[in-house]
């Protein structure tokens, strides 16, 4: 007997065969587990890696550029999810990079000007607590709920304080910067451009 397919459906197991004489589908019903605790209500991980690689280059010298492996090595990152992260982010038009020779990655604009609500949108497409908050028509109680806006007044003070949180603050040299990742990353622009001078 030959298993071809198998799929959930409604918590019932599909199985589909075709071996010798028989031929069909065979369904048996299954009791799936409950989840344990509560999933989080949270950024994902690309968002979190996001905004360590823009603090990354928020730190270094004005106009320095590194290459993907240093970010990926200083933030504690794995590289290729930060190729992936930083295309993202190139779109968004937060960070640029420059191929050849001297070439890497660098912010696209100030870090003064680029905020955590930049890095989510770019990363998340936005912030909704509840699809409400975003398409209020899609629920016909929405105009009279008061749950709905007090959704809407948490997702507006949560970008209000995201957008207040910008880069050129956040990349501030302080011990306990400096404990984490080993050095400002300052320092490893400094000992390049010695290096190429």
């Amino acid at each position: 007997m030959t298993e071809h397919t198998c799929r959930i459906r409604r918590q019932r197991l599909l199985l589909t065969f075709d071996k010798g004489d028989f031929s069909g589908n065979i369904t048996f019903n299954v009791t799936f587990p409950e989840p344990q605790g509560a999933e989080m209500l949270g950024i994902s991980r690309q968002t979190d890696y996001a905004s360590r690689i823009v603090l990354h280059l928020a730190c270094l010298e004005k106009g320095a550029r590194v290459p993907i492996a240093e970010i990926a090595h200083r933030r504690l990152l794995p590289a290729p999810f930060v190729r992936r992260v930083i295309g993202r982010l190139v779109s968004a038009g937060i960070v640029a990079t420059v191929r050849g020779a001297g070439g890497g990655v660098a912010l696209a604009r100030p870090a003064a000007e680029i905020s955590l609500l930049d890095v989510v949108r770019a990363m998340e497409g936005g912030i909704v607590l509840n699809a409400c908050v975003d398409a209020p028509h899609s629920c016909p109680l929405a105009t009279k709920c008061p749950v709905q806006a007090a959704w809407t007044d948490a997702t507006r003070a949560l970008e209000a304080n995201l957008a207040a949180v910008r880069f050129d603050s956040l990349s501030t040299p302080s011990e306990l910067h400096i404990a984490a990742h080993g050095y400002p990353a300052t320092a490893g622009a400094a000992r390049r451009k010695k290096t190429r001078s």
